[in-house]
């Protein structure tokens, strides 16, 4: 769903690939049979755009844990076994690993049916980890942090380590783009900007109210709407807004900004915290992203508005320095470049 986890699956190939083994990326909703996965994808594309109060409830049902029976999507995920086995059969493959919670229902249900014969993996990519990551057929659990994983270990009774976030090595501070980025954000009138994100599906809440908060705050709004044209039209209308489509040079972007405001605790939050940007969460979308906008808070990472007083209120102590060298504290202090390699040879050992 969206580019994070496509984005998590090919840093995990990449490193792979340099430690000297083979790497096969299989999107399991192209597993599923007669498109099922593509109705399934647009389905959620259209709920998380237009009815996230659906998808709340969705969230509610079949994520959240609770007492007595819950829905889940392993029956679902199930649907896709036999191709995966086949796939693991062709490729002759040492190990599976998902990076998608559909993907880690469907390995760990083949597992503790004994039907998959390699190990299984699970990289979690969300801070909020709901149930459907977690299934005690899978060998193994990789984490964004070692509370995370901790938090694994005593719901299955099974491994769990930390591995940190998946981010290539251009997420780092003062990437090369970052000074042309400057030069164009900072042309006009010298306002602070202030990148909002609204992922690749361009979701989000009220954007253009909070557009224009910012702007009557004295800041640039950067809007990045992601493949969401009609969303992009629509803010470049508000006055002092800068509304941008899919960006390839995202390293230098955000290091020209000032700070982020996220709304869904994902790959964008991360790699802002890598390149040394301070987040804050705010106006959450529903289910996983508002878990998991409070969770970063939480844990130090980040920072949380519930409204838009306390919005400015945190973007005017994050920004006294501007953005660059003298930013007042070093953003993602609490993030680990573990390693997820090792534990991954280790287990096809």
């Amino acid at each position: 769903m969206g580019a994070g986890h496509d984005a998590v699956a090919r840093e995990l190939a990449r490193r792979l690939r340099a430690g000297g083994h083979e790497a096969v990326h299989r999107d399991v909703l192209e597993l599923l049979p007669a498109r099922v996965g593509a109705g399934l994808r647009g389905f959620y594309r259209t709920t998380i755009r237009h009815v996230p109060a659906l998808y709340g409830g969705i969230y509610a049902a079949f994520f959240r844990g609770g007492a007595g029976p819950r829905p889940g999507s392993a029956p679902f995920a199930a649907l896709a076994g036999d191709r995966l086995r086949a796939e693991v059969a062709h490729e002759r493959a040492d190990a599976v690993v998902a990076v998608f919670h559909l993907a880690a229902q469907l390995t760990g249900g083949l597992r503790a049916r004994g039907r998959l014969a390699v190990p299984s993996a699970v990289v979690v990519t969300d801070f909020a980890v709901h149930r459907q990551w977690l299934h005690r057929g899978n060998d193994l659990h990789l984490c964004l942090t070692p509370d995370i994983a901790r938090e694994v270990r005593r719901s299955l009774g099974r491994p769990a380590a930390a591995c940190g976030p998946l981010l290539a090595d251009r997420f780092r501070p003062h990437p090369a783009g970052e000074a042309s980025w400057r030069r164009r954000l900072t042309a006009d009138d010298g306002r602070p900007p202030v990148l909002l994100s609204a992922g690749a599906w361009g979701a989000g809440s009220r954007l253009g109210a909070t557009a224009r908060l910012l702007v009557g705050a004295g800041y640039l709004p950067v809007v990045l709407c992601g493949r969401n044209e009609r969303l992009r039209r629509l803010l470049s209308r508000v006055p002092g807004t800068l509304a941008l489509s899919w960006v390839d040079d995202m390293p230098g972007l955000l290091a020209a900004c000032a700070a982020v405001v996220d709304n869904a605790a994902g790959q964008t939050a991360l790699e802002a915290l890598a390149v040394g940007v301070p987040v804050v969460g705010y106006r959450p979308i529903p289910g996983h992203g508002a878990e998991g906008v409070r969770r970063m808070a939480a844990l130090g990472l980040t920072d949380y508005a519930g409204d838009p007083w306390r919005l400015v209120q945190c973007l005017d102590r994050l920004t006294s320095a501007g953005p660059g060298p003298g930013r007042r504290a070093p953003a993602g202090r609490g993030l680990v470049r573990g390693d997820v390699v090792g534990p991954l040879e280790r287990l096809c050992s």
